[in-house]
């Protein structure tokens, strides 16, 4: 890691830690809730950041990732297997430390797999889903990858509403912390806050040391010279196909987990975290932030989703986010952050005019 990586990474801690600071500081110690959440689609949003910033990749289909993480250790860990405990498959799954067991409301006995062996599945079937749509779907290009993915993203919230198993259009909730260390869990408890907060933010440090690197590799200048010109980086022998996806799967494995540990974080997950629209404003923060920035995405996601879960854009919420792609995609391509104020003033000039120019 270099001098320059290491400051940002040392930076972005020291916001962070001011962050919570001035929060406790100032009563509002409440706040870490939505900022841990954020957190947590950030993670989410830095995978399709990388996807369409360096790869060039568009997706509309995060939140389906997203919600295979969160609906899958949601499943597993509120699944009752207390009346099959004299089943050959439980008591194997036992034999490997792979169930826990809790008292329900009324003292009664719960056993279901345990919150790690549910994570691990739902990373396993994550990356198995974005190895098999990837392989065929990444030979599309542009608009046609795009609506490729919306497919996906449409398919998997089909299946969230209508199936039974997963709560139908309710979704599932009782869904148990999750123990990652011994004191430390995901969970939406008070007297958790605190630590939730710097393992969803600790989190997102990690995500961004991984993918600065990655784009200051090799292969991340491979990836940029697939985005310039595929044909090109082609024809000086780089593997565009593993590398995008590679890059691919790498964004999806990333809101997987992010999935299943704000799942765990809120104690359960509806259908609208598998919504087209919630990949609309995936894409939607990456394009404020700007394609080919990890920083200006962290930032625009922390601060957006902070105000979306605080209630301020209201039931305008889809709405607003829409409109910022729109306005985004008209007046800054680049991003807000990277922004040339002149050429932005001088489009909003010229898409008004000038009042003789219909005569």
């Amino acid at each position: 890691m270099t001098g320059r990586r290491r400051f940002q990474i040392g930076l972005f801690a020291a916001l962070v830690v001011a962050t919570q600071v001035a929060a406790s500081a100032a009563g509002k110690g409440f706040f870490l809730t939505q900022l841990t959440m954020s957190a947590y689609y950030t993670l989410a949003v830095l995978g399709l950041s990388l996807l369409m910033g360096y790869a060039g990749q568009i997706s509309l289909g995060q939140a389906g990732f997203f919600a295979i993480g969160g609906y899958t250790s949601a499943a597993l860990t509120t699944l009752d297997l207390a009346p099959q405990r004299g089943s050959a498959l439980v008591a194997a799954l036992a034999r490997l430390h792979l169930l826990s067991s809790r008292a329900d409301l009324y003292g009664g006995l719960v056993l279901s797999v345990s919150p790690w062996a549910a994570f691990a599945v739902a990373v396993l079937l994550g990356t198995a889903v974005a190895v098999a749509l990837g392989l065929p779907l990444l030979r599309l290009r542009g608009h046609y990858l795009a609506m490729a993915t919306l497919a996906f993203g449409t398919i998997v919230s089909s299946v969230a509403v209508g199936t039974a198993a997963l709560g139908a259009a309710d979704g599932i909730s009782g869904v148990p912390p999750f123990a990652v260390l011994p004191g430390l869990r995901v969970g939406g408890e008070a007297a958790d806050r605190l630590e939730n907060y710097y393992l969803a933010w600790g989190l997102v440090a990690l995500a961004m040391l991984l993918l600065l690197n990655l784009v200051r590799s090799r292969a991340g200048r491979a990836l940029a010279a697939i985005h310039g010109a595929e044909d090109a980086a082609r024809a000086m022998g780089v593997d565009t196909g593993k590398l995008k996806l590679q890059t691919f799967v790498l964004s999806g494995v990333l809101a997987t987990v992010a999935g299943a540990l704000l799942t765990h974080y809120n104690g359960g997950i509806g259908p609208s975290e598998a919504s087209v629209m919630k990949s609309v404003r995936l894409v939607a923060i990456v394009a404020v932030g700007g394609m080919g920035s990890l920083w200006g995405t962290l930032s625009a996601s922390a601060v957006l989703h902070f105000l979306s879960l605080r209630g301020y854009f209201g039931s305008y919420d889809d709405a607003v986010f829409g409109a910022i792609l729109v306005l985004v995609m008209l007046f800054a391509p680049d991003g807000i952050l990277g922004a040339d104020l002149r050429s932005l003033l001088a489009r909003l000039a010229a898409g008004r005019g000038s009042p003789g120019e219909e005569a």
